[in-house]
């Protein structure tokens, strides 16, 4: 499939993944009842839920398509793990990031839609120190996006491998991404996808755009380290993934 028809699928999967995301976060995490002794709120276990459902359903519906990258740090440890072409990375990366704003424009113009709304929040984007949910220090944070980042790239490579069972690539990444969540939105509020962190960034400014580095620095980073150790401790002669998710 011609490389505009992929990227266009890392467009909409990216959207997806930060609509449903963020969404999640900003509109349901702790949504108030005026009802006695009722809790409409979904709180972070919901919102890691969410960001591992956006993944898994969109794993299955352009996996064969564009491999359901949805993240420039998982498209460049692929290239590092040797199942994606360094010369389709630009391409894919535009793609990431700009479904990753439009999804965070849309969402603002939703949240935005109810009074009292304020940026101050957050944006469900992601911090260190003062601005991590838990007060976490700069090289936690980086260290937690480093680890974690390269361990969805094993999961990634490992579960879209020739040699795994057919069919559950989807369900395996999902549920990664979700146990990703439960661990670390806390200590960053999670990221480790640059896209997803520039897209509310943009939007919140100020403090956000300025601690968004190590939302980039940290994933990568973590992404080439899983990269690395897959193709040196594990690999074996594989289909570009794209056509590895195309069997599932």
């Amino acid at each position: 499939m011609h490389l505009s028809k992929r990227a266009a699928a890392e467009f909409f999967g990216t959207f997806w993944l930060v609509f449903g995301g963020c969404g999640s976060a900003v509109l349901a995490a702790a949504f108030p009842s005026s009802i006695p002794g009722v809790n409409f709120n979904i709180g972070f276990v919901g919102v890691s839920l969410a960001f591992g459902l956006t993944v898994l359903t969109m794993a299955f519906a352009i996996g064969h398509i564009s491999g359901c990258h949805l993240n420039p740090a998982v498209s460049i440890g692929l290239v590092v793990g040797k199942r994606f072409p360094v010369s389709e990375l630009p391409a894919y990366i535009v793609a990431q990031l700009a479904g990753a704003i439009a999804a965070s424009g849309t969402l603002y113009l939703i949240a935005s839609g109810k009074p009292g709304f304020s940026l101050t929040g957050g944006f469900a984007s992601n911090g260190y120190a003062d601005h991590s949910p838990g007060g976490y220090s700069l090289l936690a944070c980086f260290l937690i996006e480093v680890v974690l980042t390269a361990f969805f790239l094993l999961v990634i490579l490992g579960s879209t491998d020739e040699r795994a069972p057919k069919g559950f690539a989807p369900i395996a990444i999902g549920l990664c991404l979700t146990l990703i969540h439960l661990i670390s939105i806390p200590v960053t509020n999670t990221s480790v996808n640059p896209a997803r962190s520039t897209g509310p960034a943009l939007f919140v400014g100020g403090w956000a755009l300025s601690q968004l580095w190590l939302f980039w620095v940290a994933p990568i980073v973590g992404a080439i380290i899983g990269g690395l150790i897959s193709d040196t401790l594990f690999r074996a002669p594989q289909k570009p993934i794209r056509e590895a998710m195309a069997k599932e």
